[in-house]
């Protein structure tokens, strides 16, 4: 059934002004924001493909906003315009969750930190390094990527870390990576880094505070895990 078959208070539109958002399903959204499909198929099917576990799809509506540019611009029904408004509303969570960390301790935002990376890092077809660092107060300073590697390693310079941290004027920081496989799981090589960097950054009273891996639709803090 098209968008206009649809009884009034069905349709997404009317459903969220009537309802609020929390109503409507993540195909209603991802309709809502893409507005029209095109000649034989629906913006509700549009948006249900788009959810699709993949091949077809996405995996749902994190996959979808994790996808870069290169990744939609194949995709029938989405031309320049809804592109663009995808990749906007990924920088807009981006932004949203920089600005609650920039204010507040990372420890009162566990979610909020993993979201944030996972943002950033968790459809990344190469392993990237990366570190938040934080100031006195656990707040949020920078995000940077230090390093980026093949599918299956990356090289991680403590020098350079101590570098960037120095120069941020970091009291502390949250490292992290992505695994492109798809497991967060840490390897022994993960823990190893970790406790290589934590020795190096103490050297310089610069605190290491968690270390986040995140995959597509997941994301495991070591702290958390007690791996620290």
């Amino acid at each position: 059934m098209v968008m206009h078959e649809l009884p009034d208070d069905s349709r997404p539109r009317e459903k969220l002004l009537a309802r609020g958002p929390a109503a409507l399903s993540d195909r209603e959204l991802l309709a809502l924001l893409l507005r029209t499909g095109f000649a034989g198929k629906g913006v509700l099917e549009l948006a249900g493909e788009l959810l699709a576990p993949p091949p077809i799809g996405f995996g749902g509506i994190a996959g979808l906003l994790h996808a870069g540019a290169a990744e939609l611009e194949p995709i029938k029904g989405l031309g320049p315009a809804k592109r663009a408004e995808l990749l906007a509303v990924l920088e807009l969570a981006r932004r949203a969750l920089a600005e609650q960390l920039r204010t507040r301790e990372v420890f009162d935002a566990p979610e909020a930190v993993k979201q944030y990376l996972a943002l950033h890092l968790a459809r990344r077809p190469y392993e990237v390094f990366a570190v938040l660092f934080l100031d006195s107060q656990n707040r949020l300073i920078a995000l940077e990527e230090l390093f980026r590697g093949t599918l299956g390693q990356t090289s991680v310079y403590p020098r350079e870390v101590a570098m960037r941290a120095l120069q941020h004027r970091a009291a502390s920081v949250v490292l992290a990576h992505n695994h492109p496989s798809g497991s967060v799981e840490p390897s022994a090589a993960d823990q190893s880094l970790t406790q290589t960097l934590r020795a190096a950054l103490a050297l310089l009273d610069i605190r290491v505070l968690d270390h986040v891996i995140v995959g597509p639709g997941a994301a495991l803090s070591m702290a958390e895990r007690g791996l620290m």
